[in-house]
């Protein structure tokens, strides 16, 4: 099977393990009967959210929810049974170099919960540790290779973190990092990723400021016949103003099929709810409710650029025409 998924995917991801266990409710692992279950409600908060949402109009052919197996093995069957895009975690939670969650069994949880995507996080810095960069690379072809096997998509969530090194020479600066030196080095650890036998049929990336390095950064993904392979933009945990401008940013440029937005989705929500200062109705509104909102935020910019570019005069044409 090529690779490549070039639909319209809005992916509400809910996937957060250790952060979330700690930020959330301050627990440590392992966790009580009681507690296990109190996450996992928390999560089937998350989803009822979404449920809400495709109910009030979102296109359920696009949208998509990504949960863990531990918290949202449930969740996952019923989405599934429901027709909904769904992804699964394959990587242990909160570890700097990409480990699987179940070691070896990671192919036959995958087949016992059937999800649409298998999903990577992954910390690659091409500048970064190049034996770490090495093993990881090893284990995501794993990971490709089952996924070209069986039949099952492929996400590829990508985090390219500042060495130490590369903030000393921005004095520090991680803004400066964000625009500056990031952009580049995710086209090259992408590059490095495909070298390596490693072929997502969606890479998942971090917001970025400029439509340029959107352009740039879909080409790559698409170099040598990957035409079909696709671009969502994430959220990474960002503030309101900042999400919408990374999703008006990618949904400019063709290539870029969609979001994935999480924490700035359904923290707050679940948060008061666990606080006791809303009801579970309330939440799972507020949560519908933003989520909706970036469906609309990315398919109108999505849909007035698509017309802006219809209404342009086709150069070659124009050319022609002037000869």
């Amino acid at each position: 099977m090529n690779p490549g998924y070039n639909k319209p995917l809005y992916l509400l991801p809910f996937d957060h393990r250790e952060s979330y266990l700690s930020g959330m409710f301050h627990f440590e692992t392992p966790l009580t009967q009681e507690q296990h279950d109190t996450v996992t409600d928390s999560k089937r908060v998350i989803y009822d959210g979404f449920r809400e949402a495709v109910a009030a109009g979102v296109a359920a052919s696009s949208a998509g929810i990504l949960v863990d197996e531990e918290f949202g093995d449930q969740i996952l069957r019923d989405a599934a049974r429901s027709g909904y895009v769904t992804a699964v975690s394959v990587e242990k939670s909160g570890q700097q170099e990409f480990e699987f969650e179940y070691g070896d069994g990671f192919a036959a949880h995958l087949d016992a919960v059937k999800p649409t995507f298998a999903k990577v996080l992954v910390h690659y810095n091409p500048e970064g540790d190049a034996a770490m960069n090495q093993r990881q690379a090893a284990r995501l072809r794993r990971v490709s290779d089952y996924c070209r096997q069986s039949g099952r998509r492929f996400m590829f969530e990508l985090l390219v973190s500042a060495t130490e090194e590369q903030l000393k020479y921005l004095h520090g600066n991680k803004d400066n990092y964000d625009s500056q030196l990031r952009p580049p080095l995710m086209r090259r650890a992408i590059r490095d990723l495909q070298d390596a036998g490693v072929e997502p049929d969606v890479w998942k990336i971090e917001g970025l400021d400029s439509r340029e390095d959107c352009e740039m950064v879909v080409d790559t993904v698409q170099r040598d016949g990957r035409r079909q392979v696709s671009c969502i933009v994430l959220g990474r945990g960002a503030d309101e103003n900042k999400v919408v401008q990374w999703l008006k940013t990618a949904a400019a440029v063709p290539g870029f099929t969609g979001f994935a937005v999480g924490r700035t989705s359904f923290w707050d929500a679940v948060a008061n709810y666990e606080a006791k200062k809303i009801t579970r109705e309330e939440a799972v509104s507020r949560i519908a409710r933003r989520y909706r909102e970036w469906v609309g935020i990315f398919e109108q910019a999505h849909e007035g650029n698509h017309e802006g570019n219809a209404n342009k005069p086709n150069m070659d044409t124009a050319a022609k025409a002037n000869t």
